[in-house]
């Protein structure tokens, strides 16, 4: 064991003392804690504000958004401001400004056609109040730009070079002579309508460039008015290319554009519109709309899917859901894709089956509600689902075939059996005989297939595998016999003469086969010409009968 140094009055074994030391009064000094109590503020409910900050704006609360935010509503106004109102109508919610041509909306294209049941936010008008001197647009307002702006309008555009200014088209096009005039209404602005060869030469630039306006899935929005007319500024044509939910009513789109800007659909492609300003637009002269500041919430609407949909049962209901989970989808939609063809899809598709399913994995769920409103609207149908991003519809009760049932296959006036009976028209579609329901574009078919005799009705399809090519192979002869057998002028002489001075005495001019009538050269050559020539007179029959042995 290691020796531990020896201190004097160190005792490292001593026991404690019995009793504590005594109190000394003159000390002022009090021993101080080894960790400092921590000092923690009032709670939030003691604290008086006697300074309550502001209310923040109401246009800066997004009140739709992880709220639950409902107010039932009626038709009629819901809030008014002076001259400025909000009202529930049946195209939605509007919005009333003193001198407004219309009634404004955020979405003029994309009403349903049932009207709100209740509103997400508190009513107030999404435009700039009119105590403020600029719109407002969240941020201080810029300096002065040094740079002076040229101004212009369509009728007195800047000279071809100015600096600082993009090609501006001049108004126009005019017809010769013309020149163009201060309009007012919308038929003095578009002027005559646009002949062919101007359409083409207004739309042909436009084909390639990418200088667009953009058309997604609220439609025709109201702040697109005014960027319609910046594009009218310096082109005649605007480009409008549609994507999404509104290209399945493609009609109504091309309604509400020209109703709300005045222009005039020149041209149309798929979901790409070109829309034509006028013969008379003068930019200074232009609607001026006020600009949306933010977007409305959209209004409650009625559920569109329903437990016991029209005319069926809670079980009749169940039981197609449960049908409709084994359907093959007619059709699987792309997200922004263009969905002109559709309704008609779904329509045919209805002539075969009660229940029809259309694929919409990946799309929006917004998206695919609005398409199936659509569709109920345009179909018409009734909706089951939307389980699985599919749209399950069933065409109901009251559903009518397009295809009417008195109408059958177009057939010839009389049809030959394979004993030579010949069978009339009447007695097939009596009942005598089968008939053939069809749908109309296969009816169009057959009417234009046996009209230019290319095909045969046969009666008995029992036929030996010989007999019935032994029956195709006579009928090909006929048909091309009718399809290659014109009727034609005899030119030649009947004199005895060469076959080469035969051919070179006809005289071919030009004047019987010209028409005064026909300014573009698309008439038939054989209209003028009878049709009942006798047999073996055609000019091959004259040079076979001469060149025949005697």
């Amino acid at each position: 064991m290691a020796r531990m140094p020896s201190l004097p009055g160190l005792h490292l074994f001593s026991s404690l003392p019995s009793a504590p030391p005594p109190h000394d009064p003159s000390s002022t000094s009090t021993p101080s804690t080894p960790i400092p109590i921590p000092r923690y503020p009032p709670p939030k409910s003691r604290i008086l504000r006697t300074n309550p900050p502001k209310p923040p704006n109401p246009a800066l609360k997004t009140f739709h958004r992880r709220s639950k935010y409902y107010k039932p509503v009626k038709d009629g106004v819901i809030s008014s401001h002076g001259d400025r109102a909000v009202v529930i109508g049946d195209s939605g919610v509007s919005y009333l400004l003193p001198d407004a041509p219309f009634e404004f909306q955020y979405s003029y294209s994309e009403i349903p056609k049932v009207k709100p049941i209740a509103i997400r936010e508190p009513a107030f008008l999404p435009f700039a109040p009119p105590t403020m001197p600029r719109p407002w647009t969240g941020k201080a307002p810029l300096k002065s730009s040094k740079k002076k702006i040229p101004l212009f309008d369509s009728f007195n555009p800047p000279p071809p070079g100015t600096k600082g200014v993009k090609q501006v088209e001049m108004p126009g096009p005019f017809p010769l002579g013309k020149y163009p005039k201060e309009g007012k209404s919308r038929e003095e602005i578009l002027g005559e309508p646009l002949k062919n060869w101007e359409i083409r030469m207004l739309v042909k630039p436009h084909l390639s460039h990418n200088r667009q306006v953009n058309l997604g899935r609220d439609g025709l929005t109201h702040n697109m008015l005014e960027l319609i007319h910046s594009h009218w500024k310096r082109q005649r044509v605007c480009k409008v290319r549609c994507k999404g939910v509104p290209t399945v009513d493609m009609d109504n789109i091309c309604h509400h554009i020209e109703e709300k800007t005045g222009g005039k659909i020149i041209h149309r492609v798929g979901g790409v519109l070109y829309l034509f300003r006028g013969r008379n637009y003068n930019y200074r002269s232009r609607p001026q709309y006020p600009v949306m500041l933010w977007k409305p919430a959209a209004p409650v609407y009625p559920k569109l899917i329903q437990e016991a949909p029209e005319g069926l049962t809670i079980e009749e209901a169940n039981e197609l859901r449960m049908k409709g989970k084994n359907l093959l989808p007619i059709c699987k939609l792309a997200k922004n894709g263009v969905y002109i063809s559709l309704v008609n899809d779904v329509r045919h598709a209805f002539e075969g089956s009660i229940l029809v399913k259309v694929d919409c994995t990946g799309m929006h769920e917004s998206d695919y509600k609005k398409l199936g409103a659509k569709l109920k609207e345009l179909v018409p149908c009734v909706l089951l689902s939307f389980d699985n991003e599919q749209i399950l519809m069933w065409r109901g009760k009251d559903w009518k075939s397009d295809i009417s049932e008195d109408v059958s296959a177009t057939l010839p006036c009389q049809v030959r059996t394979n004993d030579g009976e010949s069978i009339e028209n009447g007695d097939l579609l009596h009942g005598n005989y089968h008939t053939i329901k069809t749908s109309p574009k296969m009816k169009l078919l057959w009417e234009k297939a046996i009209d230019s005799n290319k095909a045969l009705l046969l009666n008995e399809m029992g036929l030996a595998p010989d007999d019935l090519l032994e029956k195709v192979e006579e009928f090909e002869r006929i048909s091309q016999a009718t399809e290659h057998s014109y009727p034609a002028l005899i030119m030649s002489s009947e004199d005895d003469s060469s076959p080469d001075d035969t051919l070179e005495s006809q005289d071919h001019d030009k004047s019987n086969y010209s028409s005064d009538d026909d300014e573009d050269g698309e008439g038939d050559l054989f209209d003028n010409v009878n049709p009942s020539v006798p047999m073996g007179s055609l000019p091959v029959d004259i040079i076979a009968k001469k060149l025949r042995p005697e």
